[in-house]
């Protein structure tokens, strides 16, 4: 599987195919400061991908509904397949959702950067589950 963090055409495609992504740790703070602009990375970046087009689904157990749309708990609860796993959560937690990244069947799973340890992808990649790190919103 090619790197995405270094491989451009890879990421491209990756991004083109992609339909549907699933926010991990989508926050619904939105405007902390009464600014219009987000207290949190993971809405700013879940509403850029709404806005190009992308159906995202958040999930997030501490938090039922997010601008009128569901919350989801876990990966698993998603009503249909997800194509990217963009994962907002501390690094700990990372083998964790990879695993229920790999069983959903998801095709990519995104972190933040410097959050992509070896074991991680090693283990995605064993299970044919792309990986990568970095910003997938440029402003």
């Amino acid at each position: 599987m090619p790197n995405l963090k270094e491989d451009d055409n890879a990421l491209r495609e990756v991004l083109t195919q992609a339909k549907i992504i699933a926010v991990v740790g989508h926050s619904d703070k939105r405007d902390a400061y009464g600014k219009g602009f987000a207290q949190r990375t993971s809405y700013q970046i879940a509403q850029f991908l709404r806005q190009k087009g992308y159906t995202v689904y958040a999930v997030n157990p501490r938090i039922k509904e997010i601008d009128g749309q569901p919350s989801y708990a876990a990966l698993q609860e998603l009503p249909e397949p997800v194509d990217i796993v963009n994962v907002f959560r501390r690094c700990e937690y990372l083998p964790e959702i990879v695993d229920e990244a790999i069983s959903i069947t998801a095709k990519t799973v995104w972190t933040q950067t410097g959050y992509l340890a070896s074991t991680i992808s090693t283990k995605s990649y064993r299970c044919r589950t792309q990986c990568g790190y970095g910003c997938l919103y440029q402003n």
